[in-house]
C-alpha cells in the first residue's frame, strides 16, 4: 500500500505541475500566432487523446514523467505556404522567447498559489526551539528552551526558515550570528562558530552536525488511558499508574516509555514493566502486538499540566492568513525557497555542497505519499516546492531544457542570427549527455537513501 500510494500521488503531483507548465507554453505560443499541433501530458504510448475544436491533438501519454507542446516548424517538417505566418520559427525572437520561458513561468506561479492556498488554510509547524544544545550550539552559548528568532539579521519563525538560513552559511563555513529569546522572552545575541564544522558535515543533517536537536515535549510516563482489549488491559494496567521501568531500563518520560517498548519488544517475548499504583509497586508482564509496523501495548498520555501546555503553545504554532496577508507570505516562502535552492546548486557546481542533495522520481514519490498523509496544507507545500524546483531546474542553461533554448535565443541575439543546425545538434547532445547524468545522480542518491 506504501507503494501503491507514492505512485499515486507522483503521478497526481506530475500530473497537475506538468500539465500546468506545458500549459504556459501552449498559451502564450496560440497568443503569439502559433499553430499548435499537440499537448501532449506524459510520453511514450497514447493512454487517451482527443482532437481540439481548434484542431490541437490533446494526448494522456503512459509515462508522466514530462510532457510536451508541439508546434508548426519548418526544421521539422515542411510547412504549407498559406501556414508559414503561424509557424514557430517565423516568430520575432521576443515571441519565441516568451514561448520557451512561459513554462517555467507559470510553474513559478503554480508556486505562489500553492504556498497562498497553504497560508489560507493553516499549516502547522514547530518554532525553532533547542532542546539539549552540544557541540557547537552549547559552545555559542545556546541554552535549553532558547528559540532562535533571528539568523544574521533575517527573522525566522519555524526550523523550516532557520534550516534554510543556517544552510548556505554551514557550507561556506562562515560564522554565523544568532539572536535567541529564552523561556522569560529575554534577547541575546550569539556567535556560531560554522567554522567548526568537520569535513564530513553532511547537508541533510544540519542540525545534529550543529548540536541543535529540537525542542519535544516529553509528558509524565503517567498512563492517561488504556485501550480496550489491548496488551495494557490484558496485562494489568490501568489509567493512573506511572511507569517506572521498562525491562529493568527507567523511565523518565512518556518519550522514553515509547521508545522503549519496541527495543525491548524483540522476538515477541513479554516485557516486564514497573508500575506504582496508589503508593504501592507492581511488576507486570505485557507482550506487545505489532500495529503497522511498530510494536504497541495500547496506552495513551494523561493531559498535559498548565506548565506542559504553556511550553507547547510556545514551541508550536499554525501559520495561516488571510488572503492579502497570505498572498505577501506566498511570496516571500517562494523567495526564500528560490534563494535556498539556487544556493545550494551553485554551491554544489564549485563543490561546497555535495551532489547527494539531488533527488529523483523514488524520493519525490515518498514525499508526495507522506505530505499527502499528513493533510492538504502539507501537499499543498510539497506541490509548491516541487513546482520552484522544475521551474529551476528548466531554466537552467543545459541544452533541451528549456533554458537551453533561451540561450541559443540569446546567442542568435548577439551574433544577428540563428545558431547553426550543426550547433543546434551538438548542443542537443551535450544537453541530452548532462541531463541523463543528472538523473543517473538523483536515481543513485534514491538507492542509497532506501538502503541505509
Amino acid at each position: 500500500m506504501e507503494i501503491l500510494g507514492s505512485i499515486f500521488w507522483l503521478a497526481v503531483a506530475l500530473g497537475l505541475l506538468v500539465t500546468f507548465h506545458e500549459f504556459g507554453h501552449y498559451w502564450v505560443a496560440r497568443r503569439a500566432g502559433v499553430r499548435v499541433l499537440r499537448f501532449s501530458v506524459g510520453f511514450g504510448k497514447p493512454l487517451w487523446r482527443r482532437k481540439g475544436a481548434n484542431g490541437v491533438e490533446f494526448v494522456i501519454g503512459a509515462i508522466p514523467l514530462g510532457g510536451y507542446v508541439k508546434m508548426l516548424d519548418e526544421r521539422e517538417a515542411s510547412v504549407p505556404d498559406d501556414q508559414l505566418e503561424e509557424a514557430f520559427n517565423r516568430k520575432s525572437l521576443a515571441k519565441r522567447s516568451a514561448i520557451v520561458a512561459a513554462g517555467p513561468v507559470f510553474n513559478l506561479i503554480f508556486a505562489v498559489v500553492a504556498f497562498w492556498a497553504m497560508f489560507m488554510l493553516g499549516i502547522p509547524e514547530s518554532r525553532p526551539i533547542v532542546g539539549n544544545p552540544e557541540g557547537i550550539a552549547e559552545a555559542a552559548g545556546l541554552k535549553h528552551g532558547d528559540m532562535i528568532v533571528q539568523v544574521d539579521g533575517q527573522p525566522v519563525e519555524t526550523w523550516t526558515h532557520a534550516v534554510l538560513a543556517l544552510l548556505p552559511q554551514a557550507l561556506d563555513r562562515n560564522p554565523v550570528s544568532l539572536v535567541v529569546e529564552d523561556q522569560q522572552s529575554r534577547r541575546e545575541e550569539l556567535q556560531l562558530p560554522l567554522d567548526r564544522l568537520g569535513d564530513d558535515f553532511r547537508e541533510d543533517r544540519i542540525l545534529d552536525a550543529l548540536g541543535m536537536k529540537p525542542w519535544r515535549v516529553d509528558l509524565p510516563p503517567i498512563i492517561g488511558g488504556v485501550s480496550e482489549d489491548s496488551p495494557a488491559e490484558r496485562a494489568g494496567l490501568e489509567a493512573g499508574d506511572r511507569v517506572m521501568t521498562i525491562n529493568g531500563e527507567p523511565v523518565d518520560g512518556w518519550m522514553a516509555l515509547v521508545n522503549l517498548i519496541p527495543a525491548a519488544a524483540t522476538d515477541g517475548q513479554p516485557v516486564q514493566i514497573e508500575v506504582r499504583r496508589d503508593g504501592m509497586t507492581r511488576e507486570l508482564e505485557i507482550v506487545p502486538e505489532l500495529v503497522d509496523g511498530r510494536m504497541i501495548i495500547g496506552v495513551r498520555p494523561g493531559e498535559p499540566g498548565p506548565e506542559a501546555r504553556a511550553a507547547m503553545e510556545r514551541a508550536f504554532t499554525i501559520l495561516q492568513y488571510g488572503p492579502v496577508e497570505g498572498l505577501g507570505e506566498a511570496v516571500g516562502e517562494t523567495w526564500r525557497l528560490t534563494s535556498a535552492t539556487l544556493g545550494i546548486l551553485g554551491r554544489m557546481i564549485t563543490g561546497n555542497a555535495s551532489l547527494s542533495n539531488l533527488s529523483g522520481p523514488i524520493t519525490i514519490a515518498q514525499l508526495a505519499n507522506d505530505s499527502a498523509r499528513l493533510g492538504a496544507s502539507r501537499f499543498l507545500f510539497f506541490l509548491g516546492l516541487i513546482s520552484l524546483s522544475l521551474a529551476i531546474i528548466n531554466l537552467l542553461p543545459i541544452p533541451v531544457l528549456d533554458g537551453g533554448h533561451l540561450l541559443y535565443f540569446l546567442i542568435e541575439w548577439i551574433k544577428g542570427s540563428p545558431v547553426s543546425e550543426r550547433g543546434h545538434m551538438i548542443g542537443q547532445s551535450i544537453g541530452l549527455v548532462m541531463v541523463l547524468a543528472l538523473m543517473s545522480v538523483a536515481i543513485f542518491n534514491d538507492i542509497l537513501r532506501l538502503v541505509q
